[in-house]
């Protein structure tokens, strides 16, 4: 299970995103594609998921770090919008991700004729993620305790357990519906309704009013 403590209670935790260099840097699209085939998998994960912890990075329709290269760097509006659709939460693992990416750029290399280079200042450099987990000391007992602590969770516990947990999950769900799971089938209306949540197309601020608003709604608005 993702949530570990899914013996009852559910502990809420916090987190950060440590960046490590990886010495590893593009100038060009085909360089790109080149580092995106082999690098670290934490790379791949941190371009994509990142921004949501940097808030103000770059506007919002360019929501990884490849797609605000793109127009930044490479100043290719057509790729930047290309890669900005791109949702790392279709695929099944990170590597379907990578593959998701390089087709993207390749297809992009094959109808260009001249492979844009960014300037020296502009290059990509290429970071991967290691997470450092905090313990908040805040736990719930009964799944009806998420009507009141969702909305006051930080948004970096919001991306802890409703977005990284997918990643720590063999099933690719997060730690609510995890934790709720042990109540089967009691809470299975909500895991549906939390199941159609995408979480990479809105800010975490409104990530977690969207979380909040199905807690409160589900539980008969139990809080005040």
């Amino acid at each position: 299970m993702a949530q570990e403590e899914n013996d009852r209670g559910f502990k809420i935790k916090d987190c950060a995103l440590t960046a490590i260099a990886t010495g590893r840097r593009a100038m060009n699209l085909r360089e790109l594609r080149d580092i995106v085939q082999d690098i670290h998998p934490g790379s791949i994960y941190y371009h994509f998921w990142s921004g949501l912890l940097r808030p103000g990075y770059a506007p919002r329709e360019y929501n990884n770090d490849f797609a605000a290269w793109a127009f930044y760097g490479l100043h290719d509006l057509r790729l930047a919008e290309r890669l900005s659709v791109i949702d790392p939460t279709g695929g099944k693992d990170l590597e379907s991700l990578r593959q998701e990416l390089i087709d993207v750029v390749e297809e992009r290399l094959d109808e260009t004729e001249m492979v844009p280079w960014a300037r020296r200042d502009r290059q990509f450099y290429f970071v991967r993620s290691q997470i450092v987990v905090f313990d908040t000391r805040v736990a719930i007992e009964q799944p009806e305790g998420l009507a009141d602590v969702v909305k006051s969770m930080s948004t970096s516990s919001i991306f802890y357990h409703f977005i990284d947990a997918r990643r720590r999950s063999d099933a690719q769900v997060d730690d609510f519906r995890a934790w709720l799971g042990g109540f089967t089938p009691r809470y299975d209306d909500l895991c549906s309704q939390l199941a159609c949540v995408d979480p990479y197309f809105e800010t975490l601020p409104e990530l977690r009013d969207q979380l909040s608003a199905i807690m409160q709604d589900y539980f008969g608005g139990l809080s005040p």
